[in-house]
């Protein structure tokens, strides 16, 4: 997991040409104009979702984690916080949906601690070995609006 503020994206290129993509998508993009959807930066192999909610307790969030792609969460507007830690740290509460690329999961043991504050103009890079629980309130529900891009391993 790597968090950071999107003025440091460029720290980050030499990770992959993929995510090399999807962060200058995030840096170069006036999101006060882009509506919810889905857009194609690289195909299949590089797109971004930008969805608004209101974001929840930790009791309705759910830890989840991917196989086929890259999270790169980015906080338009708002803050919430985001859970984070070693997939092997958990076991799988559902099966594994190729379709979607999504397992949800349960915690070994209790899970209090590894949560994050994400703000406006952050972003968090999650791996497939990062199970990750986004969408969540930090003291009450609030609006907010991200960006997740999702880049082929």
């Amino acid at each position: 997991m790597i968090k950071d503020n999107i003025k440091n994206a460029n720290l980050y290129y030499n990770l992959s040409k993929r995510i090399e993509a999807g962060l200058k998508y995030l840096e170069n993009t006036d999101f006060s104009t882009v509506e919810c959807g889905k857009y194609e930066i690289l195909g299949n192999e590089v797109y971004a979702i930008v969805q608004d909610y209101s974001s929840k307790s930790k009791c309705e969030g759910k830890f989840e984690a991917h196989r086929k792609y890259i999270d790169i969460q980015y906080v338009i507007k708002g803050a919430e916080q985001m859970g984070c830690s070693d997939v092997e740290n958990f076991t799988d509460a559902t099966d594994y949906s190729v379709e979607k690329d999504i397992v949800f999961l349960e915690p070994k043991t209790d899970f209090s601690q590894g949560f994050i504050t994400v703000k406006e103009k952050e972003f968090v890079i999650f791996y497939p070995d990062d199970a990750h629980m986004p969408s969540i309130a930090i003291d009450r529900p609030s609006y907010v609006k991200k960006g997740v891009i999702k880049v082929q391993v």
